[in-house]
């Protein structure tokens, strides 16, 4: 990677921001503001993708035109039904309940985008999340901490307190909100690298012995 790739992650969370900075890549951060509401008959993967690009051209403004943007967009599905952040401690407790001693799905897209061509480039990951069978007590107490408030699905699968998920074997960094070696596979793309071993740093960051980053690594991206 050259000074003149400079990455910008086009998003707030600290938890996207912790997890690019497993590469040792130099990049910036730009919030992009877009409109979240699903359209009419979208699937879960249109919807991550959309808004997965429309984040990283929404900071544009923002960007030089060295800028590699990185936009990321993740939802919580639970059969065919998105779950968003609640609106309040009621619709929180409603979705915890809802999840809880059964299997989702959290979808996240991953968009590319190189600022001085318009090249992009999106990927998609899939993670099945089995839910313990949590109790509606521990329910109450995780939804008083403020943390699920601000949440799609209403939890936080790293929270050290509730820790929702009884067990899952899929990419543990995507339910956090960005796939880290989709991420790398994509900017390989666009012929820069990590100056870290990225699999092994995700790894050791989130406590989590992952099962699925080679054959991740191994399959061209879109």
């Amino acid at each position: 990677m050259t000074e003149k790739n400079i990455l910008l992650l086009a998003s707030n969370s600290p938890r996207r921001k912790q997890l690019l900075a497993l590469g040792n890549w130099k990049f910036d951060i730009a919030v992009s503001d877009v409109d979240e509401s699903q359209l009419a008959d979208e699937t879960p993967k249109d919807y991550v993708l959309r808004l997965a690009q429309a984040k990283a051209l929404a900071v544009m403004e923002k960007a030089h035109p060295e800028n590699i943007i990185i936009g990321s967009d993740t939802a919580v599905v639970d059969g065919d039904e998105i779950l968003g952040k609640p609106k309040d401690e009621k619709d929180a407790v409603r979705m915890l309940k809802q999840l809880r001693g059964h299997t989702h799905q959290v979808f996240t897209g991953v968009a590319v985008y190189r600022v001085d061509d318009g090249h992009m480039l999106t990927e998609l990951c899939v993670t099945d999340v089995p839910m313990r069978n949590y109790s509606d007590d521990e329910i109450q107490v995780y939804v008083k901490t403020g943390d699920p408030l601000d949440k799609a699905g209403a939890y936080a699968i790293q929270h050290p307190d509730f820790q929702p998920v009884e067990s899952m074997s899929g990419c543990y960094a995507s339910v956090m909100g960005l796939p880290m070696c989709h991420v790398l596979r994509t900017l390989q793309k666009f012929d820069i690298h990590p100056n870290a071993d990225v699999p092994l740093a995700c790894q050791t960051l989130l406590n989590y012995q992952c099962l699925v980053s080679s054959a991740i690594l191994s399959v061209e991206s879109n």
